[in-house]
């Protein structure tokens, strides 16, 4: 719990996805399938019927309607990227259901004007349930994370505030 996955205990590309033997085992093959760069892969660690919430709130519903986007986004502006996972915490609420929360850095995006944008950090939720077969995401939202922001508030457009920061 905390400490990011070490590179080599990651899955090698060759390695096909399939449903992971515990919830632990979830976030390396998330990256897994994203390194790949195949949006069908991403979606093959879900349920047919899950949703995902993507950071800008974005929501999927179904294997397809997750697939698609990330097939888009990793041919285009995330054809670069890795993920580096960060603090991970597990919460079982049965023998077969599991909350997964972890952090990920993300580089090597590709901004609208060409160049490599900054750094990004997101915490990941996911809802696991536990088959026969292994574990799958039900469900799954991405939150950006914003240093020393509270909150969004929209005046001229949507923006990050701290209402405790105080001006010099």
């Amino acid at each position: 719990m905390g400490a990011p996955i070490p590179i080599e205990h990651l899955p090698s590309r060759d390695t096909p996805i399939r449903p992971v033997a515990t919830p632990e085992d979830f976030p390396a093959a998330f990256v897994a399938a994203w390194d790949r760069r195949r949006g069908a892969e991403i979606a093959a660690l879900f349920t047919e019927d899950a949703d995902f919430v993507n950071v800008t709130g974005l929501w999927w519903h179904g294997r397809e309607a997750i697939a698609k986007p990330h097939d888009y986004a990793l041919r285009t502006f995330f054809a670069e990227t890795r993920l580096r996972i960060g603090r991970t915490e597990v919460r079982r609420i049965g023998p077969d259901v599991a909350v997964l929360r972890c952090r990920v850095t993300l580089a090597g995006q590709i901004a609208p004007d060409g160049t490599t944008a900054d750094k990004r950090q997101t915490i990941f939720t996911f809802v696991l349930h536990g088959q026969k077969d292994g574990w799958l995401a039900v469900s799954a939202q991405n939150t950006e994370v914003l240093p020393g922001k509270e909150t969004h508030v929209n005046v001229d457009g949507l923006s990050a505030v701290n209402y405790r920061a105080t001006d010099a």
